[in-house]
Formats: structure tokens, C-alpha cells, sequence
């Protein structure tokens, strides 16, 4: 039997890439948690995955980790600044253990954005094209959850301000990436990238979608990139990380996060969720 293992499990995407895989009625005992900490993972041992410690920090808990792992998600560390060696260490150790497939989770267009998370993604992309094991880059797109998240302050101030300009942003829910994730590493047959994004929508149409769903209104104000910095700083930012941010919105009104792909529908097998469902279900 092949047996499969997912990085950052205790992570919001690690995890539900776990219970995907589950859902393929893949028996427990061929999934493989990986966790810094493997007590945050305490309810997928309970559902009889098997759970390793994996720290990208500590190579050395990587050779054991993978023992015995046919197939690998790598899901993108959290930490911007440190993935690109947490995730070679990964790599290697991957390599080391005979894994045959890596699935990792990288950033819608890495190869072109101007997207500042993408340089270390498409590193670490030109690593795993440099292996000798079989490799995947799903490009994730936004998470609408990135939106969703924020809904409650939208609601208290009646307000969502960016500086998209208006730009289409093509996102889909952790759910959606983690059932592609699942399908790309089970399938028989994959491609080396895919372009993964789901439904389109601009900030002004989030604004409406959470006034119909909370109630009350909430408007979209569009503003420079120097003056979104700026608010951030207010907010109690360093200027450092406000403008880090704030470039993220200058890149979705390029268009980076806009995409006609159908790759995640083709994984999934079914339609992304809708924008209005997870502003509900986050409302």
C-alpha cells in the first residue's frame, strides 16, 4: 500500500489536507500527520492517523518523519523570510527517504507575479524540478479565508479599505486547496504545475456579499498603496511589515491574483465554493 504524509498537519490547510485524504477512503493507517508538535494533532491520531514529529527547523527530525513515505504533501511553511531552507530541508530529507512524490504548495502565477510572497515559493519550486523525485507545484491562489477572517472587523466598522483598484481577485477556501492537494497526490497521473484559484470577485463585491449576509453595511474604499501603509502603521504596524502588506495589494491590482484556469474544478471534481457561502459561513 502507498503511504502518504502531509507537513504542517496541525496547520488550517495541513490538517484538512489530512481529513481529504481521509475522505478518499484511504485507510488512516497509510496517512501520516508531520507536526512540530505532535500533540496539536492529538484528533487526527484519534481518527488512527498515524503522527510524526517534523520540525523545518530541525532536519535531523526529518529523516524519521519520512520513513517509510511514498507520497508527500509540502505545504508551504508559515514564516515569510525562512521557507526556502525549511522547505530544502524537507526536500532532502524527501530525497533521502525515497519518497516518489512531492506535492507542494506554492502561489497562484509564481513564475511571473509581482506578488512579494512569491520569490520563495518559486525557489523552492527550482529546487524540486532540480530532484530526482516526481514533483507538483499547485499554485494557490488567495484563500478567501484571508477575507472571511476579517468579517467581524468589516461589520464593526462598516468598511473594508485596500488599494486593489478594483481588480478581480480569483480565491477559494482552504477546503477547496486541501481537496486539490489530496487529489494531486493520490492521482496516477499528474502535471507538473498547477494554476489553482476558484471563484472571482473584486473587494467592492465582498463588501456587498458581507452586507447581505451580516446586515449591515459595508462599504469598499479604494486608496493609494501609501495611504493603506499608512493605516496599517496607525494600527499599530511596523512600517516595515505595513509596506510588506500593503505591496500584496499594489500586485492584486496588476492582476496577480486573477486567473481563467479551471485546474482546481479538474482536482476537485466539482465547483468552488462560492463567495457567498463562506461569507455566510464566516458571518
Amino acid at each position: 500500500m502507498t503511504t502518504y504524509a502531509v507537513t504542517g498537519a496541525s496547520g488550517q490547510l495541513g490538517e484538512k489536507i489530512v481529513r481529504a485524504l481521509l475522505d478518499l477512503h484511504l485507510s488512516p493507517f497509510d496517512v501520516v500527520a508531520l507536526a512540530r508538535d505532535t500533540d496539536k494533532v492529538e484528533e487526527l491520531a484519534a481518527l488512527g492517523v498515524r503522527t510524526r514529529e517534523a520540525d523545518y527547523d530541525r532536519p535531523e527530525t526529518l529523516a524519521t518523519a519520512l520513513e517509510g513515505v511514498d507520497r508527500l504533501v509540502l505545504v508551504s511553511a508559515s514564516e515569510p523570510g525562512r521557507r526556502l531552507p525549511q522547505h530544502v530541508a524537507v526536500i532532502e530529507a524527501a530525497e533521502a527517504a525515497g519518497v516518489s512524490r512531492i506535492v507542494y504548495t506554492s502561489i497562484l502565477k509564481a513564475d511571473t507575479t509581482s506578488n512579494a510572497l512569491a520569490p520563495e515559493h518559486l525557489a523552492t519550486e527550482e529546487r524540486l524540478t532540480a530532484s530526482p523525485i516526481e514533483t507538483v507545484a499547485l499554485r494557490n491562489s488567495w484563500y478567501i479565508e484571508n477575507y472571511t477572517g476579517q468579517v467581524p472587523g468589516y461589520v464593526e466598522r462598516g468598511a473594508i479599505v485596500g488599494a486593489t483598484d478594483g481588480a478581480v481577485i480569483s480565491a477559494a477556501t482552504r477546503q477547496d486547496f486541501a481537496e486539490a492537494a489530496a487529489a494531486a497526490v493520490t492521482a496516477d497521473a499528474v502535471k507538473p504545475v498547477y494554476e489553482l484559484a476558484g471563484v472571482d470577485f473584486t473587494l467592492a463585491d465582498l463588501a456587498a456579499t458581507v452586507t447581505a449576509a451580516s446586515g449591515t453595511e459595508v462599504t469598499y474604499t479604494n486608496v493609494t498603496v501609501d495611504q493603506l501603509a499608512a493605516g496599517m502603521v496607525e494600527a499599530g504596524l511596523d512600517e516595515g511589515t505595513a509596506g510588506f502588506w500593503a505591496s500584496i495589494d499594489a500586485s492584486i491590482a496588476q492582476g496577480d491574483l486573477q486567473t481563467g484556469s479551471t485546474d482546481l474544478v479538474q482536482l476537485i471534481g466539482r465547483a468552488p465554493t462560492s463567495l457567498e457561502a463562506a461569507v455566510k459561513a464566516a458571518v
